[in-house]
């Protein structure tokens, strides 16, 4: 199975359930089926916390969980927490939070994240997170793209 195939099939595992293509944004979903069934994108910042590590070490597995994963905006990090922000594809909240709650767990083995644990996540819909940030409410577009250090 190749990488983009892989990466599909673990996010129809996660939420158990097909996800299906993500419209324009103008509210269609994209998906062309039933309105239950579109997906929508939703604005996903993950923070994690634990005991100190080197950041070489840390800095290492956000690179490889955002290579593994190209999804991921941006990552800031410390030697004992960081935070991860992406957009996810899913039918709703719950099934955004879902993928959300399970990306550092399983993903500490293959990319030798720190044995740390969320302890918070932040899951809002497009709509919202543009609205923030013309406010000046939210935090600003995730730029630049990659992994770094607070």
């Amino acid at each position: 199975m190749c990488g983009a195939d892989t990466r599909s099939a673990d996010r129809r595992r996660l939420v158990g359930r097909a996800l299906t293509s993500v419209g324009t944004g103008d509210g269609d979903g994209g998906g062309g089926g039933d309105e239950r069934d579109a997906t929508r994108l939703w604005h996903v910042t993950l923070s994690v916390s634990g005991k100190p590590a080197p950041l070489s070490e840390v800095r290492r597995g956000l690179e490889q969980l955002a290579h593994d994963h190209p999804f991921l905006l941006t990552s800031r990090y410390a030697d004992d927490h960081a935070e991860i922000r992406y957009w996810e594809e899913a039918r709703d909240l719950h099934d955004a939070a879902a993928v959300a709650l399970r990306l550092w767990g399983e993903h500490r083995s293959s990319a030798q994240l720190p044995p740390w644990e969320i302890v918070g996540l932040e899951v809002i819909d497009r709509a919202t997170y543009h609205q923030r940030v013309a406010e000046g409410y939210g935090p600003p577009p995730a730029h630049p793209v990659g992994v770094h250090p607070y």
